[in-house]
């Protein structure tokens, strides 16, 4: 993991402490509302439907066991609704998609002491909203997978630093977002980003990056279009530099929703393209001074010093087998929670955040602790954060498997469902967003409630199921195999169902958007059609080995959407009775 350094130090708490100053003019009428909304936004702090939201940056997805348990302190401490309507909720958080944790009921009055909690364990949520560059993402495996090209995780840091309150993109059209593959395939959906860089090395073992411009969500699904199918590494800040210009001058300023430049790649083509190689060239013939961002060789080392193998892992070759015989629970979790690792001799592992009666990607304190405490005694005090909303253990030995398995049993953080249809990804959707049209986390329960046989998840096999509250996709459901999107339909709840999204992995194939299969559902229909979608899926399948995804793709849409049109008629005749 990458160590903070004095200085990193010290601009966190410097930006604390500026913080701390704008609150209290704030909170003495000094600075109004209108002009503390970007100040806070820029420290990832948001007014959502009933109260504060924090979002607090979790770089490329690393966390320490340290860090951890000052998350969980500052949950029991701060996150608390003490009066009101929601007295008694909070103590929890929520990780996103983009690995970033959330806290929905700290008061904005008690942020400044957040922040210093925050710095205090290296953390903070710069730049975590707002228009600029935000939090770089990258592969959960990351300097561990088994199929790894080049470790991404120094190169992530990089951006990172360079990007943090970069004054020239400070106040971009809209949100940026980056993500940086590593690995042969692609865990970051780098296609679904406004970057997407992807490491590769060439026939002389030099390395470099593909990179990709104009991915995103939303209203107008898009993947990126690749611009640069080799950019040597040394010169990815002024080739980043060049697009962001580019974006800077020429994005949509006028209309929110066409400001994101996956509007501006789309609109202008291949003279974006030419724009960005164009801003490039003049960067780099100006150098005379030294002014471009070039990455020194010296300063990649110094940064990739972090992310060394930790001292005590070795590789043990003779300590690779996985047990012999084990209970059918855990084989199950072996089978579905233990992944693959380029040394000799260790896994990686992911504890589930996914079970019944929890939100996806929800954890309280305690289980925070209880996390840490699994990451210090199995996986030298660090964690991952992945995409699919999970936490990952990287670094735990084959020797301790089974004790592993026994005590995320008894914290619940083993439960064997990773990559199947309980496993899925959900924003906070109504229950917490203002920007929400309908709830996510009841119609995620009402799901893993159909789905509540485990023999039954296990037949119908990997499955990505997506679900985001409303069109800005926190859900990520346009790359859903099953996309749940929530509509506003006269003032109530609708849903409407996609098919066939891809985020750009082994198992979902080249990146795209699904498609929707017809008019929204009611709330109360939704898991009514996803069994009908699983059942028409597996009356449809090839054989037991065919995917959902291979399925949808086989056989097209039609015949899921008459199935799913058939519970509509069937709820719309119970009503007529």
């Amino acid at each position: 993991m990458y160590q903070y350094t004095e200085f990193d130090r010290q601009f966190i708490r410097a930006r604390a402490a500026q913080h701390r100053d704008q609150l209290e003019r704030n909170l003495r009428g000094t600075l109004s509302d209108d002009e503390f909304r970007p100040l806070r936004l820029q420290n990832g702090w948001y007014i959502q439907r009933h109260a504060p939201m924090l979002r607090v940056a979790v770089p490329y997805g690393e966390l320490s066991a340290r860090q951890l348990r000052g998350l969980a302190d500052i949950a029991r401490r701060f996150d608390r609704q003490t009066s009101g309507p929601h007295a008694g909720l909070g103590g929890y958080g929520h990780f996103t998609t983009r690995q970033n944790l959330q806290f929905n009921w700290i008061p904005l009055a008690r942020s400044a002491d957040v922040m210093d909690a925050l710095a205090a364990v290296d953390m903070h949520g710069i730049q975590t909203s707002g228009n600029c560059i935000r939090n770089i993402t990258s592969d959960c495996f990351a300097g561990i997978a088994a199929d790894e090209i080049v470790d991404p995780r120094p190169y992530c840091e990089v951006l990172r630093q360079w990007s943090t309150l970069h004054p020239e993109f400070a106040f971009l059209p809209r949100k940026f977002k980056i993500a940086v593959s590593g690995a042969r395939e692609d865990r970051a959906a780098i296609g679904w980003h406004d970057i997407g860089l992807q490491l590769l090395r060439n026939d002389a073992g030099e390395v470099g990056f593909k990179v990709l411009v104009g991915g995103g969500m939303g209203r107008t699904p898009v993947i990126g279009t690749v611009i640069n199918d080799f950019l040597p590494w040394q010169q990815i800040l002024v080739y980043i530099e060049a697009i962001v210009r580019v974006y800077n001058r020429y994005g949509r300023r006028d209309n929110l929703y066409k400001a994101r430049i996956k509007i501006l790649v789309k609109a202008e083509g291949q003279k974006f393209i030419d724009a960005v190689a164009a801003e490039f060239r003049q960067i780099l013939e100006h150098d005379a001074d030294g002014a471009a961002h070039l990455i020194p060789q010296a300063e990649f080392d110094r940064v990739a010093a972090s992310f060394v193998r930790p001292a005590g892992v070795v590789a043990d070759p003779a300590g690779d087998a996985l047990p012999v015989n084990p209970p059918e629970a855990m084989r199950r979790w072996l089978l579905r929670n233990v992944h693959a690792h380029q040394v000799p001799g260790y896994r990686a592992v992911t504890l589930s955040l996914k079970r019944p009666g929890i939100a996806p990607g929800d954890v309280d304190d305690a289980q925070m602790d209880a996390a840490a405490g699994l990451a210090e005694r199995f996986s030298l005090a660090e964690l991952r954060v992945s995409h699919d909303q999970n936490l990952v253990l990287p670094w735990v030995r084959v020797a301790d498997l089974p004790a592993l398995w026994q005590a995320a049993r008894e914290l619940g953080f083993a439960t064997p469902n990773i990559g199947l249809i309980t496993d899925m990804i959900a924003c906070p959707g109504g229950d917490f967003c203002a920007l929400a049209n309908a709830r996510s986390i009841p119609i995620a329960a009402d799901i893993t409630a159909r789905f509540d046989d485990l023999d039954e998840v296990y037949d119908i096999g990997d499955i990505d199921l997506h679900i985001s509250g409303c069109i800005n996709s926190c859900g990520h459901h346009h790359s859903g195999h099953i996309g749940i999107l929530g509509v506003d339909k006269d003032g109530k709840e609708w849903y409407q169902v996609s098919l066939g999204g891809s985020d750009g992995s082994a198992l979902s194939g080249a990146a795209v958007p699904g498609k929707v299969i017809g008019p929204s559902f009611a709330a109360d229909e939704v898991a009514d059609v996803m069994e009908a979608l699983i059942d028409t899926y597996l009356a449809r399948r090839s054989d037991p080995g065919e995917r959902f995804a291979d399925t949808v793709r086989r056989v097209g849409p039609e015949p899921f959407k008459t199935a799913a049109n058939a519970v509509r008629r069937s709820t719309a005749a119970a009503h007529t009775a």
